[in-house]
């Protein structure tokens, strides 16, 4: 796992392609990351699914609850199909963005 800090988000990249352990070792060590805005990167797995993305939602919920965004990067997944709670955009870039706009609306009592 990868650790790269910008501003307030933190971007962990799952560098081995395997999401299943990567999502165990983010959730392990949440606490490190819980009062930052998260971007995870899931763009090295070529073998990611629906049902993958779906098995972040108790993460999601969590961080959430700090009043932090948190969002997945990845381009092989359907993103018509995946759950409304789940923010998954293609890039690390649009991923800043949807942080930024969710920032603005928490200052603005949204």
């Amino acid at each position: 796992m990868k650790v790269e800090q910008k501003g307030h988000t933190t971007i962990l990249k799952d560098t081995i392609g395997d999401t299943a352990s990567f999502l165990m070792k983010v959730t392990h060590e949440h606490n490190s990351f819980k009062n930052y805005n998260l971007i995870l990167d899931l763009s090295h797995d070529q073998n990611l699914t629906l049902e993958v993305v779906k098995s972040f939602t108790e993460l999601i919920k969590l961080h959430k609850k700090q009043k932090k965004s948190i969002v997945l990067v990845a381009d092989s997944v359907n993103f018509n199909a995946v759950p409304k709670n789940i923010i998954l955009v293609p890039t690390i870039l649009e991923a800043h963005d949807i942080i930024e706009m969710e920032e603005i609306e928490r200052d603005l009592g949204f």
